[in-house]
């Protein structure tokens, strides 16, 4: 047998494997975008593929459709949770998306609106560290995998050369796709399996940015030309019960710069910050003033 014939059957194995647990996900679009069965009874998708979050069904390879109850989602990373009962669907093989490197061939799996798997062959194009989306959601690791994004691959799986899913496609700037890692996607879900809904931090201020004056910046040797000004604080509010006032001017929390509002509502989404004394370096009245605020839980809506 030829080396080419061996790889492109070993290629083919691959796509049978891990597409296995790959479903199309009906959800009131004229496209379906891809789920992944995640963890037992656990299907993951896109997000922002979806059109609504009653009524679901998915389809199976058989051509089979099933129901599914909406769990929770969270918009800021792109993850929508449901549950599937009573099914024999196969689990995904997880691997570590840390392992992957600029150049290492990838594969992008979808399921159709009728039950056909599809798939999508690449290389890994880009692979930094974390990174925070649009909307505020921490990732674990930008991916960026150079493979063509058909119609139906949100919310499919990013297949490694070993047959591990480490990720889910979706769709970037431009056309371009991104892959939310697995250590991400296991985060979202943690969360939503047993507060069903994301945890952030919270301080119970109203925060705007504002340019320090360059004087004072090279007296106080403060990070940054900018900081954040308190322009409101919540009456009995963890910043209120620290003893942060108006007019505060943020410059560090928990020892990194801040600079803007984005910088802090970033902090903030790392629920390990919850109930934790926080050390925050602010400047009132020309001084560099250290506060310590017991970080709360943001009010679900």
């Amino acid at each position: 047998m030829s080396s080419l014939l061996a790889l492109s059957n070993s290629l083919a194995d691959t796509v049978e494997q891990a597409g296995s647990a790959v479903v199309a996900v009906n959800a009131g679009k004229r496209i379906s975008p891809s789920g992944i069965h995640w963890r037992n009874g656990i299907i993951i998708t896109s997000d922002e593929s979806l059109g609504r979050y009653e009524e679901i069904t998915i389809t199976l390879s058989d051509g089979v459709t099933r129901p599914v109850s909406f769990l929770g989602h969270d918009p800021s990373t792109d993850i929508a949770v449901f549950q599937l009962q009573n099914h024999q669907l196969p689990v995904v093989q997880i691997g570590d998306a840390t392992n992957l490197k600029v150049g290492h061939l990838v594969l992008g799996l979808a399921r159709g609106s009728q039950g056909d798997l599809r798939a999508a062959m690449g290389a890994v194009s880009v692979v930094t560290g974390a990174w925070r989306s649009m909307s505020g959601g921490n990732i674990d690791q930008f991916i960026r995998p150079d493979i063509s994004f058909y119609p139906g691959f949100a919310g499919g799986p990013l297949v490694d050369a070993s047959g591990y899913i480490v990720g889910m496609n979706t769709s970037g700037r431009r056309g371009t796709v991104l892959t939310i890692p697995a250590s991400t996607i296991d985060r979202v879900v943690n969360q939503l399996l047993t507060k069903g809904h994301i945890s952030r931090g919270y301080l119970g201020v109203g925060m705007q940015p504002v340019r320090l004056p360059s004087n004072l910046k090279t007296a106080l040797n403060l990070p940054t030309a900018t900081g954040v000004i308190v322009v409101n604080v919540e009456p009995s509010g963890p910043a209120d019960n620290a003893g942060l006032l108006l007019g505060d001017v943020l410059v560090t929390f928990d020892g990194i710069a801040v600079s803007d509002t984005d910088d802090v509502l970033a902090l903030l989404n790392n629920s390990d910050r919850i109930g934790k004394l926080i050390n925050v370096q602010l400047v009132r009245g020309g001084a560099l003033v250290n506060l310590d605020i017991l970080i709360g839980e943001r009010p679900v809506d």
